[in-house]
């Protein structure tokens, strides 16, 4: 089967009476998407609203283990900065109060109502790549399950699904484990190795995404657990998977794999923890 890929358009396209654009492709895919606020101190809450909502939502789906993980925002005001869970609270039970502001020399320097500490971890992973990837506005990073066992075959996932494209060309391996990530040279290697992408595969570790927003790294990394759970069933069947060839791999992620998509899929969860919630998350 032959497939011609389509170059996509993307207008902003304003809801009559409203004010939430629609993200518009050449195949008629419509994102409907949250605009970002240009008063700072409203897109801040946004964002840490969306943070910690993002944190519950990894709870319930299990990407949480004790005090491992961390997410990361950007702040709209201050960008060498970024919000991060302290060290001490459940994902389940995160709250807006809880997140840190910490600049990228580790120093925090506002927020943690219940507390100042943070994972070292998250601070020598996320600054690195904060401070590399302008373009990137939130990190996730966590020990999941079938993340964290596909990490340990130290490759990359097969294009074997349609969801599998939606990170074609747009996922690296780092193909080294060093323990714990404290140090400046191993979270730089790590950088390096994510280079432009959105998600990469920590040998040994986990998984890592990013986005140009909370929504999207958060949508990249639930999706990628997913992509890890189907690789690891496909393999353990025995049988060699078919492949999705590669036109129509270019042409599928240019309609799944775009931050748009990513935001706009990540919607459903975000009403699902708002009802499971009542969203006592903004405290």
């Amino acid at each position: 089967m032959s497939t011609t890929i389509t170059e996509l358009k993307s207008p902003i396209l304003r809801l009559q009476g409203g004010d939430r654009p629609v993200q518009e492709n050449a195949q008629g895919f419509n994102f409907d998407l949250a605009v970002e606020s240009s008063d700072i101190g409203q897109e801040r809450m946004r964002r840490k609203e969306t943070l910690a909502a993002t944190f519950r939502i990894f709870a319930k789906h299990g990407l949480g283990i004790g005090v491992v993980g961390h997410l990361t925002v950007r702040d709209p005001g201050k960008p060498d900065c970024f919000w991060v869970n302290p060290f001490h609270v459940a994902f389940s039970c995160m709250k807006v109060s809880d997140l840190l502001l910490i600049n990228h020399n580790g120093e925090v320097i506002d927020g943690g109502a219940s507390g100042k500490r943070y994972n070292q971890a998250a601070y020598a992973i996320h600054a690195m790549i904060h401070s590399r990837r302008p373009d990137v506005i939130a990190v996730c990073h966590s020990h999941s399950v079938y993340g964290s066992a596909f990490a340990s075959l130290g490759r990359l996932p097969d294009y074997i699904t349609q969801d599998s494209l939606v990170f074609y060309d747009d996922i690296a391996l780092y193909p080294a484990f060093g323990g714990v990530v404290l140090a400046d040279e191993e979270s730089a290697h790590i950088a390096d190795y994510l280079g432009k992408k959105k998600a990469i595969i920590l040998q040994n570790h986990g998984l890592l995404t990013v986005g140009q927003s909370v929504e999207s790294a958060a949508f990249w990394f639930l999706y990628l657990e997913k992509v890890c759970q189907m690789q690891l069933l496909a393999d353990a069947s025995g049988r060699k998977p078919v492949l999705i060839g590669e036109a129509e791999a270019q042409f599928t992620v240019q309609q799944t794999g775009t931050e748009e998509s990513g935001r706009f899929h990540f919607q459903p969860y975000l009403q699902d923890i708002d009802r499971d919630t009542g969203r006592d998350y903004i405290g």
